[in-house]
């Protein structure tokens, strides 16, 4: 039975991920913040473990925790919007949203990274086509773009260092989605944004390592 790690699965995406990975018979390992959530993903069939992303001690004990796993997929799903303004962030705001979307990736990828190695198996982070530079033509949401830009990074360097252990990192854009941070609006369920990006993560291999790709696999430029 093939193992999946799912940083940040209390709703959204994460929680989607939890419930189609299970659907089709694997094994999941899921994270949230509380513990009432964490007590939800036990009860839809995962092994769930309270995380606080934000946290160096609380990043530690999930190592502790998940020293002696072999992990086939992991998804870093956990990440904030912060303020959707393009004008000066305050201290607060700066430092929620970069800890949440790139300190936790910087502290957990070489947590998870080496979990992988046994199984050449795969490293996603959820990524956004906001972080993309090359392709920008709007400011709107100035610091959560220069988040995922600091992400991708992140993500590129973490291919250089465990793709040579025979793992496959890859940054996603999960689309447009209809979660909280995307709004009723957005054009994706989560179903079928987590069932592009499941599908395209089992399609990739060893040449997408360092890919920063669409959720139905097209390219994206950094």
């Amino acid at each position: 039975m093939p193992t999946v790690l799912i940083i940040g699965a209390s709703r959204g995406i994460g929680h989607e991920m939890v419930q189609q990975y299970r659907s089709d018979g694997w094994r999941v390992i899921a994270t949230a913040r509380k513990q009432e959530d964490c007590d939800a993903l036990a009860s839809m069939g995962a092994t769930a473990h309270q995380l606080d992303v934000t946290s160096a001690d609380s990043i530690a004990a999930l190592g502790w925790r998940l020293d002696d796993e072999k992990i086939d997929s992991a998804w870093l799903v956990a990440g904030v919007y912060g303020p959707s303004h393009g004008s000066f962030p305050t201290g607060p705001e700066f430092d929620a949203v970069m800890h949440t979307n790139v300190l936790a990736a910087m502290r957990l990828i070489p947590i998870v990274g080496p979990l992988l190695a046994d199984t050449r198996g795969k490293l996603a982070v959820l990524s956004s086509r906001m972080g993309s530079i090359g392709e920008r033509s709007d400011t709107s949401g100035t610091l959560y773009r220069a988040s995922k830009a600091a992400l991708n990074s992140v993500l590129k360097d973490a291919s250089i260092t465990y793709g040579a252990q025979g793992v496959t990192c890859v940054a996603f854009h999960p689309g447009w989605v209809q979660t909280d941070m995307g709004g009723s609006g957005a054009s994706l369920t989560p179903e079928q944004s987590v069932r592009d990006l499941r599908a395209t993560l089992a399609r990739v291999d060893a040449g997408a390592n360092g890919s920063f790709l669409n959720h139905d696999g097209a390219p994206i430029a950094w």
